[in-house]
């Protein structure tokens, strides 16, 4: 390709709103350029190092024995109304009519299209288990985009599902399309770390991200220092140290408390310790419900575990005037002794209670009237609950296995989860025929990957203060070749070097131009950040001047030295 004919060019100035190193070299370099917020022109550098990223995973999901197919990307709304995703995905999902007044959405993920192409077929389990898998364009309608690739609002995914006849099955093609993601991204240069998160609204027990560490991801993440676990904030556990759970249970008393509604005030209060203290956080969800979260005071909840716990889909924090008139208690006094006594009949509480509690005996908290508490109060003669899960939010400094947890940063570049039987219950004749003659639904799981965000991450992990050091695999190509000189000998010579590197399967970026002074060509070609760095001038005579992007130092090597370095 000669520079002069490329169709976008370097710039020097990154856009103003660009933050990111990622988004500001892409820019600068001509690979991409913002459409609307949230959407991007991949220009044809950027194509072609998309391309390599897409290459890398064909390769790698072929040696899985995954299929590649493509869906529509209109989805008929019908199918998501068939698994309820109109209202469990509503706040991201786009809408568009036909003429006919069909409905559609934009495809933001595909699990009931895959559903639906393979329900058409009649497949016995002698056909399975298989793995399907598109590269597609995908809509989802972000509240905020930023980063440029790396929160979109259009984007092209690589999604997988996969069909087994039942978990243990499963269990199989998980573990080998896990492997599969870590191959991919070693091709790739990035090294990930696999953390276990959350599935979502369906659950599952199998569900990992692929994280490269960054200090501008958007994935926080626990860890040990050894690196056996590893688990996204929202979904890690830790071992609550034990208070005084072997302590003598005192009799529960109530006493005067005129104090703040914090849980500091009532730490001074009382002069007490937090961890002695009941918290009681009282939540609505999108059915009503109130869900009353209850831990011990030096505990946080986490809202994701307390909807799983109570199968929600959204909650938000009752109002003080809810407290009142549906619970008959006080903002900054509710507790969990004799809560469904106090509560008017028509409400439906459902008191959720974390295990951390079982660590402390005789603890103190409010009593469900204005400056009034409660001391003594012990998890199961006092109150028990209606749900007993683990809703603590998990943070750096808690135990897991007799380890410290420490926090980190990362970009998730893919995912993989159970899907098990959600889509396949819900969407009739999602069924295989098994060897005892019976129908039954496949299980399933989902494996994604984000393209344009694996590009941003590259980047975001190769460069320097110059521009892109883009890998050998990803590069849009491998050799950025300069021709330096007042008369046409280093362009012809520059033309044969072409062919001969071309017709080894070497891709060559050429910079042809005549009117731009070195400097400057060598400033875009650290900026586009190829491999290879080529330079023929007078000065080479009948050598090449040969500089890895990545080195300082440049050498003369001559042509048949250079093909040797190549091929080899």
């Amino acid at each position: 390709m000669r520079y002069s004919k490329l169709f976008g060019k370097t710039v020097r100035e990154a856009p103003s709103d660009a933050s990111m190193d990622s988004y500001k070299l892409l820019y600068q370099a001509g690979f991409i350029r913002e459409s609307t917020a949230g959407r991007f022109f991949f220009l044809p550098l950027g194509i072609k190092m998309q391309q390599n990223i897409m290459k890398v995973v064909k390769e790698e999901m072929y040696k899985a024995g995954a299929q590649e197919l493509v869906s529509p990307v209109l989805h008929p709304l019908e199918l998501w109304k068939e698994t309820n995703r109109t209202n469990t995905a509503g706040f991201e999902l786009m809408r568009v009519k036909d003429r006919r007044d069909a409905e559609f959405a934009l495809g933001g993920t595909a699990e009931e299209m895959f559903v639906d192409v393979v329900r058409k077929f009649q497949i016995s389990y002698k056909e399975m288990p298989f793995n399907i898998y598109q590269f597609s364009t995908k809509f989802r309608d972000e509240l905020r985009a930023r980063g440029g690739l790396l929160r979109v609002r259009e984007f092209i995914m690589k999604d997988a599902y996969s069909f087994d006849v039942n978990e243990e099955e499963f269990k199989k093609e998980y573990k080998n399309m896990g492997d599969t993601y870590s191959r991919i991204f070693k091709r790739l240069g990035l090294d990930t770390v696999v953390v276990e998160s959350d599935g979502g609204y369906i659950g599952g027990d199998y569900c990992h991200e692929y994280v490269v560490d960054s200090p501008i991801g958007e994935t926080n993440y626990l860890t040990t220092e050894d690196g056996s676990y590893n688990a996204h904030e929202e979904v890690a556990t830790f071992d609550p140290e034990v208070i005084n759970s072997n302590d003598e249970m005192l009799p529960l008393q109530t006493v005067d408390a005129v104090r703040g509604t914090s849980m500091n005030a009532g730490v001074k209060f009382h002069n007490m310790p937090l961890t002695h203290q009941i918290k009681d956080v009282l939540f609505v969800d999108e059915k009503g419900r109130f869900i009353l979260a209850v831990l011990r005071g030096d505990f946080d909840a986490n809202e994701l575990k307390l909807k799983h716990a109570v199968k929600a889909i959204t909650l938000r924090h009752a109002t003080a005037e809810e407290i009142v008139s549906a619970l008959h208690s006080v903002p900054g006094f509710i507790s969990p002794v004799k809560i469904h006594d106090l509560a008017e009949k028509n409400v439906n509480l459902v008191v959720v209670v974390d295990p951390s509690l079982k660590t402390v005996k005789n603890a103190y908290g409010g009593a469900n009237e204005l400056n009034k508490d409660l001391l003594n109060v012990n998890y199961g003669r006092d109150f028990v609950a209606d749900i007993e899960a683990d809703i603590a939010l998990a943070k750096e400094g808690h135990v897991k296995n007799g380890k410290k947890l420490t926090m980190k940063k990362g970009i998730e570049v893919g995912n993989i989860f159970q899907l098990g039987y959600h889509y396949t219950k819900l969407m009739k004749g999602a069924v295989f025929t098994d060897k005892d003659g019976i129908e039954k639904p496949y299980y399933m799981g989902c494996y994604g990957i984000g393209i344009g965000r694996t590009m941003a991450t590259i980047v975001e992990q190769y460069h320097d203060e110059r521009g892109m050091t883009l890998p050998e695999n990803v590069a849009p190509y491998k050799v950025h070749l300069i021709a330096i000189g007042k008369d046409e000998a280093p362009f012809e010579k520059a033309d044969q070097l072409i062919k001969l590197l071309e017709d080894k399967g070497i891709e060559v970026l050429f910079d042809d131009r005549t009117d731009v002074s070195p400097g400057a060509k060598f400033a875009d070609a650290d900026l586009i950040g190829c491999p290879y760095r080529l330079v023929i001038s007078p000065k080479t005579g009948d050598n090449i001047e040969l500089k890895k992007r990545t080195e300082k130092e440049t050498k003369l090597v001559s042509m048949e030295e250079l093909l040797k370095i190549f091929i080899l």
